[in-house]
């Protein structure tokens, strides 16, 4: 595909899926989008009260199921739902990821595996999908790939984990490329979260992790949603980039 920029501004998503948006991150940006008047589609591997909860507040904006983002025949098919219900979706957040908790010459050849597959094949098939039905339709996008700081930095505990969002970094920076300017695509990578996620690192970790992000604290999603929404809705000509939100922890 061609490098040559397109002068022709991408319009705000108007219909995004979301995976993984049934808790944490996810959820809050389910909830921003859908209480601002957006449509969107969410899956996760359970629907949880949270997310059921509010798409029965919300029936005619929200479409939302229980699918294994790895399961490449259920995420096709949720997304032909999808459109059908709310129209073409013209925006994707790749939030869907599995943690790791052990050293990596401890972590079974197994688990490598599912965390690989989970946090970095399944998100490229995902947005191959999407990718595909935009440019056959003759469709602008925005994609949002959800990262994290453990991409920039080496934490004890999280070799697949990391390598697998450090993938998702590198996909961003060359999708952008090669769609020209038809897309918008963009990382965000939240510092740590606290969440059972960064439950791995432990409390000391974690303590010196505070002590040294000017900000004092950790991330929490609230303070991610604004930049997910604004990459997604915004006029802007950001493209290709990785923006990290974590209080200037890595700096």
């Amino acid at each position: 595909m061609s490098e040559h920029a397109d002068p022709q501004p991408v319009p705000p998503a108007s219909v995004v899926l979301v995976s993984g948006g049934s808790r944490g991150l996810g959820l809050a940006i389910v909830t921003d989008l859908v209480e601002r008047g957006v449509r969107v589609a969410a899956f996760a591997r359970t629907v949880t009260p949270e997310l059921a909860k509010l798409a029965a507040e919300h029936p005619d904006r929200t479409h939302v199921d229980a699918v294994d983002v790895t399961d490449h025949v259920a995420t096709s098919a949720f997304l032909r739902a999808a459109e059908q219900r709310l129209g073409p979706v013209d925006g994707l957040v790749n939030n869907a990821a599995v943690g790791q908790d052990s050293l990596h010459a401890h972590t079974a050849a197994e688990d490598i595996g599912r965390i690989v597959e989970t946090n970095l094949t399944a998100p490229l098939r995902l947005t191959r999908l999407v990718v595909r039905r935009l440019l056959a339709r003759g469709r602008r996008g925005r994609i949002v790939n959800v990262t994290s700081i453990c991409a920039q930095r080496g934490f004890p505990g999280l070799v697949a984990y990391s390598a697998t969002k450090g993938g998702m970094d590198a996909a961003t920076r060359s999708l952008a490329r090669e769609l020209g300017g038809r897309m918008l695509v963009n990382a965000v990578a939240p510092g740590f979260f606290a969440s059972e996620m960064s439950a791995v690192l432990g409390p000391t970790q974690l303590d010196q992790i505070v002590r040294r992000t000017p900000t004092g604290h950790l991330t929490e999603p609230a303070e991610v949603v604004p930049v997910v929404r604004m990459l997604l809705r915004e006029q802007t000509n950001i493209n290709g980039q990785v923006i990290v939100v974590d209080g200037a922890a890595s700096v």
